[in-house]
């Protein structure tokens, strides 16, 4: 299982990274102002990165209990990506519509768009990272199966 700084690693590089590309992207899409959808995305990112961590953590937990490894195939990390996409949803849309002065709807829309985009991209994030970040309990596992 991963370590505590590793995880930090981890979510601290994912959102720096999201925000760089989510930002000039979403003032672009949407047509508003870099200013406020760069205040969005930063508290968004700010309890994105609190949820990233929580969440990860509860998943390798149970991903363990289930298979006895950390290791994620596909499918597992479709299940990863939409589940974190959910959980954030639920807690992000009141603030998107509140701050940006927009209904619930505009925001459900808004943030569905910044969700798909969070999921495609943590899909390729962690896939990345994963290669770039191996745990050794992997090689193991792979040398065994083969």
């Amino acid at each position: 299982m991963r370590s505590v700084a590793d995880r930090v690693r981890h979510a601290v590089s994912f959102e720096i990274l999201g925000l760089a590309l989510v930002t000039p992207l979403g003032a672009w899409a949407f047509g508003m102002p870099m200013h406020d959808i760069g205040i969005v995305s930063i508290v968004s990112a700010t309890i994105a990165t609190a949820w990233n961590f929580v969440y990860n953590y509860l998943f390798d937990l149970i991903l363990q209990r289930i298979s006895g490894t950390t290791a994620k195939g596909g499918l597992a990390r479709i299940y990863h990506a939409i589940l974190f996409e959910i959980g954030l949803l639920a807690v992000l849309m009141p603030f998107i519509a509140w701050y940006l002065s927009i209904s619930l709807w505009q925001a459900l829309a808004m943030d569905l768009s910044f969700a798909l985009f969070y999921m495609v991209y943590a899909y390729v994030f962690n896939w990345a990272y994963d290669r770039l970040f191996p745990l050794p309990e992997w090689t193991v596992e792979t040398r065994e199966t083969r």
